[in-house]
């Protein structure tokens, strides 16, 4: 069974429980003999060599499917050419048809099994409500910025004061435990949560450079707490991490990827004692000048397209920054 990489970056202890999984399976295999202490990725990378090893195996099974178009996983994919069975699971395709004939090509035909709204309305997951917060920025930061690269405008989003005030004040007026997500640490999340952490309330920080064992602390904290706030980056907190008691997912920073959108989304699905639903703030920045759509916006666009395609419910309000 493979697990996809980032999932060893993002599930803490459980790692080491997927871990003795591979070695079950492969137990006398020289290069996890070696890896049993130094718990790392080496052998994704070091068992693509071995392709002869796989013969031995009839069935194999990919978790997050979606992400078995990294170089690593696809060539042990291709190297086990001769298994017969194939199983790839995934909640998300990136709509693309190149990525649905990558996946085609290793596992076999697509077979979509249910979808989430279906599994919200027969309860087995939390129920989700959209509110797409679209902030209008004025005529003259318009202006200033229609030329501006994708680049140049994310820098410019992410460091405009009134807009993070704008996410501070909402974190800090609904209830329940909210997971903020961001994209870049320095420019966005550091900033974010040096002036979040002044409320009076459990603030986390979650990025990259954050261990292992202090996510899974986090994580485990966050189930016991009813009104915290988890400011996280999209790369460690937006696939692969089982948070049941998130109440409010806010998207601080634009995205058009829909396995990320999607995947984040997740995040707050899963259901709890405490917990029926989960409201989702979608943060938009218009900065159209005349009939000049900015870049970010146009993504909003995108995810506004990807909810209709999912059939999610979304209303959108409009707020002058």
């Amino acid at each position: 069974m493979l697990h996809p990489p980032q999932s060893y970056q993002t599930v803490g202890s459980n790692w080491w429980a997927s871990y003795i999984e591979i070695a079950m399976w492969i137990p006398q295999h020289p290069l996890l003999h070696s890896c049993r202490v130094h718990c790392t990725l080496s052998e994704y990378v070091l068992l693509t060599i071995h392709s002869q090893y796989f013969a031995q195996f009839g069935c194999i099974i990919g978790d997050e499917a979606h992400t078995f178009k990294a170089k690593s996983l696809t060539d042990i994919m291709v190297r086990s050419r001769d298994i017969k069975y194939r199983f790839g699971l995934t909640g998300t395709l990136d709509g693309t048809e190149t990525h649905r004939l990558v996946l085609e090509g290793l596992f076999g035909q697509v077979k979509k099994v249910t979808t989430t709204k279906e599994l919200m309305d027969n309860k087995t997951v939390a129920q989700l409500d959209i509110n797409c917060v679209v902030l209008k920025h004025t005529e003259e930061e318009a202006q200033r910025v229609r030329y501006y690269t994708y680049a140049e405008e994310i820098n410019y989003i992410v460091s405009h004061p009134k807009r993070n005030k704008f996410l501070k004040n909402l974190c800090k007026s609904v209830k329940g435990n909210t997971l903020l997500l961001f994209q870049l640490v320095e420019k966005h999340g550091s900033i974010l949560y040096e002036e979040i952490n002044k409320l009076d309330r459990k603030v986390f920080f979650v990025y990259g450079g954050t261990k292992t064992n202090t996510r899974e602390e986090i994580r485990a904290i966050a189930e016991k707490e009813t009104d915290a706030i988890i400011i996280a980056s999209y790369g460690t907190f937006s696939t692969g991490v089982n948070i049941r008691n998130i109440h409010n997912i806010v998207f601080a920073s634009p995205s058009k990827s829909r396995i990320r959108v999607l995947q984040s989304i997740g995040r707050g699905l899963r259901q709890s004692e405490t917990k029926s639903s989960v409201r989702l703030f979608d943060v938009a920045d218009n900065l159209t000048y005349k009939s000049r759509p900015n870049f970010t916006y146009r993504h909003f666009r995108q995810r506004l397209n990807i909810y209709k395609e999912e059939q999610f419910q979304y209303k959108v309000d409009r707020i002058n920054l």
